[in-house]
Parts: structure tokens; C-alpha cells; sequence
């Protein structure tokens, strides 16, 4: 006798539930004898009752605080009740609306009253309260949605791409007979759906009255209910992509209190409704195909993935935590990370230890007047072909949590920042995020940084230091987060490191760029007999051993055991400098800018590499970074001496390089580099022009050297006395 005195017989809830979903009732009745408000007192009882802790009702309190929306974790609803889950899994556009009419009435039931207008006490006006769910299980590939999953509740994750403009749906569209005037209200489907607008009006004609023609109803929009509605496109995230293969991307919709929450490069996990709709412009490409539908998913609910957390859950647990901190406490922390680095590369030490402080990074700041320092390290690798500079880039790609790898000849600024695109459907632009937004919390790596555009290079200076983009075209505009670190890799103009040239001429990029470069390492191919040798022998070794590491496991396991020390690090750390590293700091850097003006005095020209305000900032993110690997909360003036040591053999080595670095020039070689000076002038006026070939062949027949007749000439182009024109021809400009 279970059910007798619910008052199903008299129930009807026609309002809630359009045409399309009443079909889908049999299967529902199938699954048991439980009506809809034998149901509805289950959702009722569950947001009233359902207890966390003693005495503690968290959804009675949610709602009574914030009774706009609610938002339902489905373990609590499964530990409630076991049906209650599965029912909203299997037809949740049935069973949505129910909980939401049943969140509406407890909450009416839990408002006091109030005194109405003509002062007796009446019930409370309430809105609707939107239910949103949230679970801790998996999401699915967006590549694995299917049509079995049509209507059904799905969760999945990715990075947002494009936002539309807010729209107004119509709830409840309100219609007016032409003929006989008289009103009907239509219920509409929920997410892309339309409403669905009867054929014939129900008036009986009177005797003598003309009786209503077929289709009669006229559309009042002004007494329609309307809600906001706003469509996003997700793309799979850059790391879940198949090699070779484009990224998928999926359609949501959006509605009421969940539209503008979201900017184009934000990485999402939503649940929604795996739904169909017929596409606008689709009759136009399929003729004839008439049962053909679009997907979409009707969100109903939404979490943003943390920065650290796109791959791999970001809860930790214990067993974890312990392992990382015993890591942390242990001695040779720093050494033992930087063996992780790369391990198939021989050598390059302090590059790795670079390319180390980048992936955990520095501490972010904002200050109180609203300016955000950056934490991310940005590092420059430039030099001769064949170091491994593009190996440790693809390293960096695989290793960090996010990483976006993309080559400087194709890319464009658009790709790089963000792109304005119109839509063909709805003719509307929209704003679509480029590399640096997808990578918003990780690294960018570019490839072949010298042999971008110039025009395209200025598009990150923004990115770079700022870490936002600013978009101000076709009317849209905004501002992107683009918080990465960039590692670049370069080739000097030549191909090859010239030492015979000075720093300028080997570094080919504007100074604006390098000093938004924390590091600048100088790679060069340093032909050496032993250390040929032991490279040689390396590289055949990791050759030799790549069939058997395929096949073992354990280097995966490495791999993904620093990708999990690299997230807890970035979550659970924010270093500080100590107050003796601060004075350590201060007065090492004052150093620096002197010994700099020092050289620039000296040679009478200015370093290729500025040594800014930037570059004090850069060595207390490394120090920041050394800290954080160590899971130290204070960074110590042993942190800042190693930071200081890597940005003297990066930053200043580069600073430093070229001729007058490189070249230790004897009293005797200057003496020879002036005569053959003085004979260039002799035998050349101010405009005369001759092959340098020649020239150097009529001073050698005079008895100079050659090598010092070629540093003469250099020396006086750099000087700016003769410069090169066409098939290595001189011309004397001053003497």
C-alpha cells in the first residue's frame, strides 16, 4: 500500500515539462514505481535534511545565503539516496527542472513572511533557484561523446576558446490568436531548443462567428519570459591532443547565472546535458539530410580548473605530500631536480638549471595599489645549430603541468595573442585565444625566435612583462591573462656564433625584447677533442639503451613523479626574501650596473644586453625559484648567490661576448692592427670603394698579417669608419 496518500492522482505538473520530454516518461515509469512528486519530496527532503557534519545542513544554508542558485555535489545526493543520482544521470532534462521547483519551494518554506500592502502578513516572493551540480569523478574525452550519450548527463574538460555575447532566451513564449484574440502560453525547450507552437487555436466559433484559420498565433514578445543565455566553444586542452591530429572542439550553452563568468582562455570542467540542435545555415550544406543535428552540451555546472591542475587531479595525498616533503628536507634537493632535466642531454648544466627555475617559478605578486608583479622566468637559449636547444623545448613541453611549443616562422601575432573572428552563422565577431592565452599558468615554448617578423615579435612584449593581453579591434575590447613563462630558442644572424663580431651583431634582436629575458644563455659548439669524445659516446649510448626504455616503464614514472612535485611546489609554495638576502642582493646588483658602466666607458659603446631594473627583478624570481624547489617559505642569501651565479653566466657572459671579450689582443697585435689601420686610411679617401678581398691582398703582398688586417677592418666597422655594401665591397665613410 506504499504510495496510496502522495496525491499522485491529483498531481500535474504540465508547466515544468515541455512535449519533447513527456515522451521520454515511459522509460522513467520503467525504472519503478516512483512518481514525479513521490520524487520532488525526495529532492525536498534532500536539500532540507541532508546533514555534512552534526547538526550541520549546508544546502538548507546555502540556499537561505545566496538563493539565487545552488550548487549539488552528486556524492552527497548518492549518499542520501542511491536512485536519486542515477535518475538525473539517465533523463536529467526531466528531472533538473523537478529539483529546481523543489529548491524554489523549500526555500519559500524557509523565508519568514511579510507584511504585504495591505499590511497582513503573506508569503514571501521567490524566484527561481537554478540547481548546479558538481561531481569528483573523472571527465570523458570530448572525442569519446558519442550518441549513446545523447540526453545524458556528461563531464568533461578543456580550455575556452571563444564567448559569445549574452543573449535573451525566452522561457515561456507568450501567443495571441489573430483571429479571435485570445492568449496562450508556450513553454520553451531549454539550451538551443525552440518552443514548439501549436497548428490550430482551441476557441469554439459561436454560431455566425468565423471560425480561426491554421495558424493563427502572432508572437507578443514583450509579455514573453525571457532568461540570459550566452554561447562558449571549448577546445580539448593542448596536452590531451593526439599528435598529428587537429583539436576537437564542443559548443555549450549557458544560461542565467553562469553567462559572463568565463574569459576566452580559461581551462573549464563543466556537467551538462549532451543535446541536438538543428543548425542554422546546415540545410545549406546537407540537402536532403533532414535528420542530421548539431551536438551542443547545456552546462549545468561549472568549475574552473586550477593553473597547477590540468593534468592529473590537483588533490594530493598523503603518502604524496610525505614523499615530496622528505624530497624537499633532504640535502642535494637542487642537484637531484636538475638531473631530472633533460637526462639525455649531456652537459649544459647551468642551463638546465634554468630551464629548472622556470618550470617552478617565482612567487606572483599584487600589490596594493592593484599592480601584479610577474613570478614566470622567462630564459633566452641562443647559439650554434646542433646544441640541443629545440630538445630541451620539446623537454619543457612534456614536463610542465601546461605547455604550448610553436615555431617563430609559423606563427603569427594573431596566433600568438589572440585572434577576432566573425562567426558565419550569426555574422558576430568573436574573440578567439592564441598561444600565449591557451598556455595562461604554464610555458610557451617558441622555436626559431629570430626568425619571426619583427612586427610579429612585438606582439608578445606585452605578454611578456605585463602578462595580459589587449585586444582593441571590430569593437571588442579586453583584456587576456597570458600569466607564462616563455623559453625561446635562437640562432644568431649568421647561422653560427661568430667570435670575431661583437654582441650586437651575434645578438640580432631589439633591445626592448632581451630585457624581458631573465636569462640569455650564449650555446656555443666548442670543438674540444676529450669533450667530443665523451658527447660522442653519450649520444651512442642513448641510442643504443632508446629500444630498451621504450619497452621499460620506469622513465615515464620519473617523468610523471617531477610533474607532480612541479604542481604541489606551484600550489603550496610563495617564497619570500630574507632580510640578509635583501642586503646581499642590494649591494651585488649596484656592483653589476657599476662594472657595466665601467665596460661602456671602456670600449665607448653600450652592452648588447641592458642591465635594468628587469634584471634585478629576474634574480629574485630565480632566488624565489631556488627556494620553492626546496619548499622553503624564506629564500636565503645562499639562494641569491646561486641565482646571481647563473645570471653572471648567462645574462652577463652574453653581455660581455664577442670581440673584446673573446680576443685577448698583446701590446705587439695592437701595435700590427694600427699600422694596417693606418695604411687602410692611407690608400683609401673618404667615398672610394674596393673589394675587401683586394685590400687584403694589397697589405699582405705589403708584408702584414692577414688575421690583423681582417681584425683592422672589423675593428674600424664597428668604429663605424667603413661599412660593408654589396659582394663584400668597402667604403670609407670618416677617418
Amino acid at each position: 500500500m506504499s504510495g496510496w496518500d502522495e496525491g499522485a492522482v491529483y498531481y500535474s505538473n504540465q508547466a515544468q515539462f515541455t512535449e519533447a520530454s513527456s515522451e521520454a516518461e515511459g522509460g522513467a515509469a520503467a525504472s519503478g514505481t516512483a512518481s514525479r512528486h513521490s520524487i520532488l519530496l525526495k529532492f525536498k527532503e534532500f536539500i532540507r535534511n541532508f546533514e555534512k557534519e552534526k547538526n550541520v545542513f549546508p544546502y538548507r544554508e546555502s540556499l537561505v545565503n545566496n538563493p539565487k542558485f545552488l550548487v549539488v555535489h552528486l556524492e552527497d545526493l548518492l549518499s542520501f539516496d542511491s536512485d536519486l543520482p542515477s535518475l538525473l544521470r539517465s533523463s536529467p532534462s526531466d528531472y533538473l527542472p523537478l529539483f529546481e521547483t523543489a529548491a524554489a519551494e523549500v526555500l519559500a518554506s524557509l523565508k519568514m513572511k511579510v507584511a504585504g500592502d495591505s499590511g497582513e502578513m503573506v508569503e514571501p516572493q521567490t524566484g527561481e533557484v537554478q540547481i548546479l551540480l558538481t561531481s569528483k569523478e573523472d571527465p570523458v574525452s570530448m572525442r569519446s561523446l558519442g550518441a549513446q550519450y545523447i540526453s545524458k548527463l556528461v563531464k568533461i574538460s578543456g580550455i575556452t576558446i571563444a564567448a559569445s555575447r549574452v543573449k535573451a532566451k525566452a522561457t515561456y513564449v507568450q501567443l495571441i490568436c489573430k483571429n479571435c484574440k485570445s492568449p496562450r502560453t508556450v513553454p520553451c525547450r531549454p539550451g538551443l531548443g525552440g518552443a514548439i507552437v501549436p497548428r490550430s487555436c482551441d476557441h469554439v466559433p459561436q454560431p455566425g462567428e468565423e471560425a480561426c484559420p491554421i495558424d493563427p498565433w502572432i508572437v507578443v514578445p514583450d509579455r514573453s519570459k525571457y532568461v540570459d543565455q550566452q554561447t562558449l566553444k571549448l577546445q580539448e586542452n593542448p596536452e590531451d591532443v593526439p599528435t598529428g591530429e587537429l583539436p576537437r572542439n564542443m559548443l555549450l550553452s549557458v544560461d542565467r547565472h553562469l553567462v559572463q563568468t568565463i574569459v576566452p582562455g580559461t581551462r573549464l570542467t563543466i556537467m551538462g546535458i549532451y543535446s541536438i540542435f538543428q543548425a542554422a545555415n546546415s540545410s545549406t550544406n546537407h540537402k536532403g539530410a533532414v535528420a542530421v543535428r548539431q551536438p551542443y552540451i547545456r552546462v549545468v555546472g561549472m568549475e574552473e580548473t586550477n593553473e597547477a591542475s590540468s593534468r592529473g587531479p590537483a588533490t594530493f595525498t598523503q603518502e604524496e605530500v610525505e614523499e615530496f616533503k622528505k624530497f624537499a628536507s633532504s640535502q642535494d634537493t637542487y642537484q637531484a631536480i636538475c638531473s631530472k632535466i633533460a637526462p639525455s642531454i649531456f652537459g649544459h648544466d647551468d642551463v638546465k638549471k634554468a630551464v629548472a627555475c622556470l618550470l617552478f617559478g617565482g612567487a606572483r605578486k599584487n600589490l596594493p595599489d592593484g599592480v601584479r608583479l610577474r613570478g614566470d622566468i622567462n630564459v633566452l637559449l641562443l647559439g650554434d645549430p646542433s646544441t640541443a636547444k629545440s630538445q630541451f623545448l620539446k623537454f619543457v613541453e612534456k614536463t610542465a603541468p601546461i605547455a604550448v611549443y610553436t615555431s617563430g616562422k609559423g606563427s603569427s601575432a594573431a596566433g600568438l595573442t589572440a585572434s577576432v573572428i566573425r562567426d558565419s552563422s550569426s555574422r558576430e565577431f568573436y574573440l578567439e585565444g592564441g598561444a600565449m592565452v591557451l598556455a595562461d599558468g604554464g610555458v610557451v615554448c617558441i622555436d626559431e625566435f629570430d626568425k619571426m617578423r619583427p612586427e610579429d615579435r612585438v606582439a608578445i612584449h606585452e605578454a611578456m612583462e605585463q602578462q595580459t593581453i589587449s585586444i582593441a579591434k571590430a569593437g571588442i575590447t579586453t583584456v587576456l591573462n597570458s600569466r607564462t613563462s616563455v623559453l625561446a630558442a635562437a640562432n644568431p644572424p649568421s647561422g653560427r656564433y661568430d667570435d670575431l663580431k661583437s654582441a650586437q651583431d651575434n645578438i640580432d634582436l631589439q633591445t626592448t625584447i632581451l630585457s624581458r629575458f631573465d636569462l640569455i644563455f650564449i650555446v656555443k659548439d666548442i670543438r674540444m677533442y676529450d669533450q667530443d669524445k665523451i658527447i660522442a659516446s653519450h649520444i651512442i649510448k642513448v641510442h643504443a639503451s632508446a629500444e630498451t626504455a621504450s619497452i621499460d616503464s620506469r622513465p615515464t614514472k620519473e617523468e610523471n613523479w617531477l610533474k607532480r612535485y612541479l604542481q604541489y611546489c606551484r600550489t603550496e609554495c610563495h617564497p619570500r626574501l630574507s632580510e640578509a638576502a635583501c642586503a646581499k642582493l642590494q649591494s651585488d646588483y649596484v656592483d653589476i650596473r657599476r662594472g657595466m658602466r665601467q665596460q661602456a666607458n671602456e670600449t665607448g659603446e653600450a652592452a648588447a644586453i641592458p642591465i635594468t631594473v628587469r634584471q634585478l627583478e629576474a634574480i629574485i624570481r630565480l632566488s624565489e625559484a631556488l627556494a620553492k624547489m626546496k619548499l622553503s617559505h624564506v629564500a636565503t642569501e645562499g639562494d641569491v648567490a646561486e641565482a646571481l651565479r647563473l645570471f653572471k653566466v648567462s645574462t652577463m657572459d652574453a653581455a660581455r661576448s664577442g670581440i673584446n671579450q673573446q680576443i685577448n689582443i698583446t701590446p705587439d697585435m695592437a701595435n700590427d692592427i694600427k699600422q694596417a689601420e693606418n695604411q687602410i686610411k692611407r690608400r683609401l679617401g673618404i667615398g672610394n670603394r674596393i673589394s675587401e678581398r683586394r685590400l687584403i691582398d694589397d697589405l699582405t703582398r705589403m708584408g702584414m698579417n692577414e688575421s690583423m688586417v681582417r681584425r683592422a677592418i672589423l675593428i674600424m666597422h664597428q668604429r663605424g669608419e667603413v661599412e660593408y655594401q654589396r659582394e663584400r665591397h668597402i667604403i670609407v665613410r670618416k677617418i
